[in-house]
């Protein structure tokens, strides 16, 4: 990224003045119709809605303009990249949600060992984004939110009360936001159903998080679980009902419970054609570069899922006339549904299944805010309110396609320069992150607690979907005072199955670590047959990872690892995480044991 767009961009999240926002309509979130009226910002805060501009105010006259609270966006997955072969650049993500006027996201996509550095980098400055709202996820065995892989580090599997009980006090500890839960097995008749949530089991998560003052989010797609989640008192349903229509029952448990309803109508539309011109400058080159390849060619839309998006649409409608609150979220990130954009038509999606633009707007602004309990701080515009603001050019309370029209973002009180922020989603390569430096000790496996040498927690990976390679490991005695980790994992019924256990190299691998000091990575090892070790680089975009072989047998054994011999080459100074796999045959066994990580200079 260029010098310049970094410096602007600080300039912009660092200055504070008093503002006056004179001659747009407002529309102030809360539902009531809009008005001509000034809004005055000091600080951070809003000042005053009405009246004369203070003295002495930087003025902005947004004649033809309609302000806004920022944007909630419900249901997000922040690492991920909404394209195809693409890894994720969480940096470019967090700048196209605030390009758009977004200034709030739950994000589902993390796990709780990488809250500390997510929050800490935004919170000092060093990458912009908006307000985050970072959740635990909890599944079911088999269920779904984890067929990408079955590591317990990132969705806890429950099936009882007294697991999702311990699962949740676990998440709890790392002061989530919120807590994700996985509800519905349902596939949308695309597929076998995964397995579903028992109500007891959902009721005693429930329980636990809001006693530490935690909101719920769940996964529920089908009729009937959507009703247990209600009764279950989960704060939002964050997905669309679709295999079958909304009945009086649904609608007076979520009434009762105060239930919000985030139907994610971006991530079911059937997306085909052009770009969108506000889209294209939102997605980085390399983003650009694969969906103009695929050209997004028309393609025959199954019965299935034509059912589903006629049950998600009417449900819409049948919601709003039995006055269930609406919030807007996307699942942003899933592919095909682009991040920031996506929020944007959401709220049209909304429109199109039965609400006004002012009930979409009212979803998207105060209908988040109270859907995760922020509604004493934002989501409205009145006084003393944080000033997260969105001034929009023309009237999307009449025309909700010009909510597209973004002309300017406050983001607590401090206007944000939109167009450093589109420059630098347009710069070439991953958005740069200060590389920590590396330490010449990873793990000599002693710690009792799972954790490296580093504070960082070891992880758990496994082959994706829902048939997986169950594994285990653990630290076992060497010699008195001495530890090893020993892994074992059975393949599963798949092609190419595999587990790998994750040595992180900053917290949650959030932060790269620059190991350019250093030759390669050294450990001993003593196992039967080939093993591979997988480099994790903040700079390589595409799912091959540098990789190197290496074989143990019975007897303990130095293994030396060069950077140089890693394919696709490895750079050093970016290391994010170092992985390593055990892969063998389908419902074959194998055994790894591993100890005195470490790298090693020439």
């Amino acid at each position: 990224m260029r010098t310049g767009v970094l410096l602007v961009l600080a300039a912009s999240l660092g200055r504070a003045e008093t503002i006056a926002i004179v001659n747009a309509t407002v529309v102030d979130g809360t539902g009531a119709a809009p008005r001509r009226a000034t809004v005055a910002i000091d600080g951070s805060g809003i000042a005053s809605v009405g009246g004369e501009a203070p003295a002495g105010a930087r003025t902005i006259d947004a004649a033809g303009h309609t302000l806004t609270p920022g944007f909630f966006d419900l249901h997000t997955h922040l690492p991920y990249s909404a394209v195809t072969g693409l890894k994720g650049d969480w940096g470019k993500v967090l700048k196209a949600y605030l390009a758009c006027g977004v200034t709030t996201v739950v994000d589902f996509g993390t796990y709780p060992e990488t809250f500390e550095p997510m929050r800490r980098l935004i919170r000092d400055g060093v990458l912009p984004g908006p307000r985050l709202h970072l959740a635990g996820r909890i599944t079911t065995p088999l269920g779904h939110g984890a067929e990408g892989g079955r590591g317990d580090f990132f969705s806890l599997e429950v099936e009882s009360p007294e697991e999702a009980r311990e699962a949740a006090r676990r998440w709890l500890a790392y002061e989530p936001d919120a807590i994700k839960v996985f509800t519905d097995g349902w596939r949308y008749g695309a597929g076998p159903d995964m397995t579903g949530m028992e109500e007891a089991t959902l009721a005693a998560i429930v329980k636990e998080a809001h006693a530490k003052g935690v909101e719920v989010l769940t996964h529920t797609v089908t009729l009937e679980k959507a009703k247990q989640a209600a009764r279950a008192g989960v704060d939002v349903i964050a997905h669309g009902i679709g295999d079958a229509r909304a009945d009086a029952e649904l609608i007076r448990v979520m009434r009762q419970n105060g239930t919000t309803y985030a139907p994610t109508l971006a991530v079911y539309e059937w997306k085909s054609g052009p770009l969108a011109p506000l889209l294209r400058s939102l997605l980085e080159p390399a983003a650009l570069k694969i969906l103009d390849a695929s050209q997004r060619r028309e393609r025959a839309e199954s019965a299935s899922r034509k059912r589903r998006w006629e049950n998600l649409m009417a449900n819409v409608a049948l919601l709003k006339a039995g006055q269930v609150r609406f919030g807007a979220g996307t699942d942003a990130g899933v592919t095909g549904t682009m991040h920031g954009f996506s929020t944007l038509r959401e709220m049209e999606l909304l429109v199109q299944g039965g609400l006004t633009p002012l009930e979409a707007l009212t979803a998207a602004t105060g209908g988040g805010a109270k859907a995760i309990h922020v509604d004493g701080d934002r989501g409205t515009i009145e006084p003393g309110k944080r000033a997260d603001l969105v001034l929009i050019h023309g009237a999307p309370h009449e025309n909700i396609a010009d909510a597209r029209n973004v002309a300017r973002v406050f983001l607590g009180g401090k206007e944000l320069d939109r167009a450093g922020l589109l420059g630098a989603i347009a710069e070439p390569g991953v958005t740069p992150i200060p590389a920590l430096p590396a330490s010449e000790l990873i793990d000599d496996m002693e710690s009792t607690v799972g954790r490296t040498r580093l504070g960082t927690l070891r992880v758990n990976a496994t082959d994706s979907g829902a048939v997986h390679s169950p594994m285990l490991f653990t630290t076992a005695a060497r010699a008195p005072g001495n530890h090893a980790l020993i892994v074992q994992a059975k393949m599963a019924l798949k092609a190419r199955p595999f587990a790998q256990v994750w040595f992180p190299l900053s917290r949650g691998g959030v932060e790269p670590v620059d190991a350019s000091a250093f030759a390669g990575i050294q450990f001993e090892a003593r196992g039967e047959g080939p093993y591979r070790v997988n480099l994790q680089a903040r700079s390589m975009r595409g799912y091959r990872q540098p990789a190197a072989s290496f074989q143990a047998g019975p007897a303990w054994r130095v293994v030396r690892l060069a950077f140089a011999a890693f394919q696709p080459a490895a750079g050093a100074k970016d290391l994010q995480v170092v992985e390593f796999e055990l892969s063998r045959p389908a419902n074959q066994h194998a055994w790894l044991e591993l100890d005195n990580l470490r790298f090693y200079r020439q």
